[in-house]
């Protein structure tokens, strides 16, 4: 990890509780992870979730991923841990809606300190969220600690790619997204082999690049009006959440962000 910002949890927090998680909401729907629902498959796929699991899943922002592995994977209960009031309210909400409440339950706390107790659940979850903390040596311990022998941490997550990001590139990126710090597939890997993890998947998904297009495309030709909605109508601040968007596309393309996959097993 070579690239940090002085971007704290209570600047994450401040963005989740207000217009910009909207925002996102807006263009990436309920699952705010690149790839939606496909990514939560090709990851709890790969890590083996099975019916009658009990899983947390660590900043969970509002719990569409743990909503997604009780119905389509059966798990038996998901525990979600977020820092921010505001997600968490909205997942309880939706998790009543879709006749979950009775399988889930939300701890609001830093992912880092859950003060859940050691080796209660089969596996532990993330997606696309663990570039907001910024000890991330202290998340991937606290998931290990959490999770059984023999059980998996899997997650998704924002990285550096292989071509790397200049120091003037990191900054603006991270201060867009209110990241602290990011990751690479390399260093993630190590952080789990750290812990006494098998490796069994660190790698680039690939979906980075064309989802971003997505994205632009929909705000560029469908979702104007309702993006604009959400910031007061105020086309000077579109355009300048757009552009910070065009420049994260071109980082994209060029290897220099991407979505890593991280599955490993802790020893039984």
């Amino acid at each position: 990890m070579s690239h940090k910002s002085d971007i704290r949890l209570s600047d994450v927090q401040a963005v989740y509780s207000g217009p910009e998680a909207d925002l996102w909401k807006l263009v990436m729907g309920r699952q705010i992870h690149i790839g939606g629902m496909r990514s939560s498959e090709a990851l709890a796929q790969k890590a083996d979730i099975q019916a009658g699991m009990e899983g947390v899943d660590l900043c969970c922002c509002a719990g569409a991923g743990m909503r997604f592995l009780l119905r389509f994977r059966d798990v038996a209960k998901m525990h979600g841990v977020d820092a921010t009031e505001r997600m968490l309210e909205w997942g309880k909400v939706q998790s009543e809606e879709e006749g979950f409440a009775d399988r889930t339950t939300y701890v609001n706390a830093d992912a880092c300190e859950t003060g859940l107790p050691d080796a209660s659940f089969d596996f532990a979850w993330g997606e696309d969220a663990f570039c907001y903390v910024v000890d991330k040596p202290a998340l991937i311990a606290e998931a290990v600690r959490l999770t059984k022998s023999g059980g998996v941490v899997a997650f998704t997550d924002w990285v550096e790619g292989p071509a790397g990001l200049t120091d003037e590139e990191a900054d603006r990126f991270l201060r867009f997204m209110k990241f602290p710090n990011v990751e690479t597939c390399d260093g993630y890997a190590a952080l789990l082999k750290e812990q006494g993890c098998e490796i069994i998947d660190a790698q680039d998904t690939g979906r980075f690049p064309s989802h971003i297009d997505l994205y632009l495309q929909m705000l560029d030709m469908q979702l104007t009006y309702d993006a604009l909605g959400i910031i007061g109508f105020d086309t000077e601040v579109f355009a300048g959440l757009a552009g910070e968007m065009v420049f994260m596309q071109g980082l994209a393309h060029t290897g220099k962000i991407a979505q890593g996959q991280f599955v490993a097993k802790k020893p039984g």
